[in-house]
């Protein structure tokens, strides 16, 4: 079959094109897409928008993009796919998209890689203990501290390793801290043990978990169901010394009923992700010597946006060859997904 170029237009944040796309990709772009990769729109009302989206086949989106709604709809005809150089496209992509059958591809799969290689660092990092043990370190300079007196046990052979929520990135997760001597426990709600012991962990109860391990990572997507998933009476079920790792979304957890666990020494923490976004000035969790904060780095950040983009670029290519696309978003997935 032969291939076609597509009309594409990209839209994203102000700046991010640069970031996204670097030499080798604005190429390869070209190659697949009739694109111009200098005009990207913020606003789908801004100038040049309407003559560039009248054209539009795809849009290449990605963070920043402006929702694709019935009115710009309305001024795209020939819109036939979305495809987004990020993760979720609940924010992009609206009913009316799914209405008009508009194809949805998202790159979440390369964005889920740095997530699941950020949380894996930090659970060996966190069963080595190596926050109190910095600490230790920092009041004792110049002479060594005791390794192994004073912060319950300490190193990963067979530790208990929780993951909450079987997605792209708990899976991954799993599949990346196999090597280890650890013992890995799921909790999932869509997951039944033996598809659990597929994927290489134990199938546990969410309470089970919390009560049994020592690291407890959060994987789960953001949805009503799982507001507050890890509330007061779940912390409390984890052990002295464990620790708590979220990379997946603030509101997974009771903030206030965290910070109070944290403050009081009982429990560590890695927390990647907040509600709100950005923690006020006065958080305790900026200072605590227990917790590692830090400002939601834990997806694609420098280079590791050029994986997203080469990802939604091959989904154009894909589109042009009259391919379906490999990472195909489908509406009905998305009341379970992130």
């Amino acid at each position: 079959m032969a291939r076609r170029r597509p009309r594409t237009l990209l839209a994203m944040a102000p700046g991010l094109r640069s970031r996204l796309l670097d030499d080798a990709a604005t190429r390869r772009l070209r190659e697949v897409a009739d694109v111009e990769p200098e005009f990207v729109l913020d606003d789908y009302a801004g100038p040049g928008a309407a003559a560039a989206l009248a054209q539009a086949e795809i849009l290449l989106t990605c963070w920043g993009a402006p929702a694709v709604d019935a009115r710009t709809l309305a001024a795209a005809p020939r819109l036939r796919a979305v495809v987004h150089a990020a993760g979720s496209v609940k924010q992009i992509v609206t009913d009316a998209c799914w209405e008009r059958g508009i194809v949805v591809s998202s790159a979440a799969l390369a964005n889920s890689l740095p997530v699941a290689e950020y949380t894996v660092a930090m659970v060996l990092l966190s069963n080595k203990n190596v926050l109190r043990l910095r600490e230790d370190y920092r009041a004792a300079r110049g002479r060594r501290p005791d390794r192994h007196q004073g912060h319950g046990p300490i190193g990963n052979y067979r530790r208990r390793v929780g993951i909450v929520g079987a997605s792209r990135i708990g899976r991954r997760v799993i599949e990346l801290l196999a090597p280890y001597d650890l013992e890995l426990v799921l909790y999932d709600p869509y997951m039944n043990t033996e598809q659990a012991a597929g994927l290489g962990a134990r199938g546990v109860g969410l309470d089970e978990l919390c009560r049994t391990c020592d690291v407890v990572s959060l994987h789960a997507p953001e949805l009503p169901e799982t507001r507050a998933m890890i509330d007061r009476r779940r912390l409390a079920l984890m052990r002295d010394g464990a620790t708590l790792i979220n990379t997946a979304r603030g509101s997974l957890v009771d903030g206030s009923a965290l910070t109070a666990e944290l403050t009081s020494g009982r429990l560590n923490a890695v927390i990647d992700v907040t509600e709100p976004e950005v923690l006020p000035a006065d958080s305790p969790l900026y200072d605590l010597p227990n917790v590692l904060l830090t400002p939601h780095i834990a997806g694609s950040l420098g280079n590791e946006l050029h994986r997203m983009a080469d990802s939604a670029i091959e989904e154009i290519a894909r589109y042009g060859a009259g391919l379906p696309f490999a990472h195909a978003v489908r509406r009905e997935d998305l009341h379970r997904t992130a």
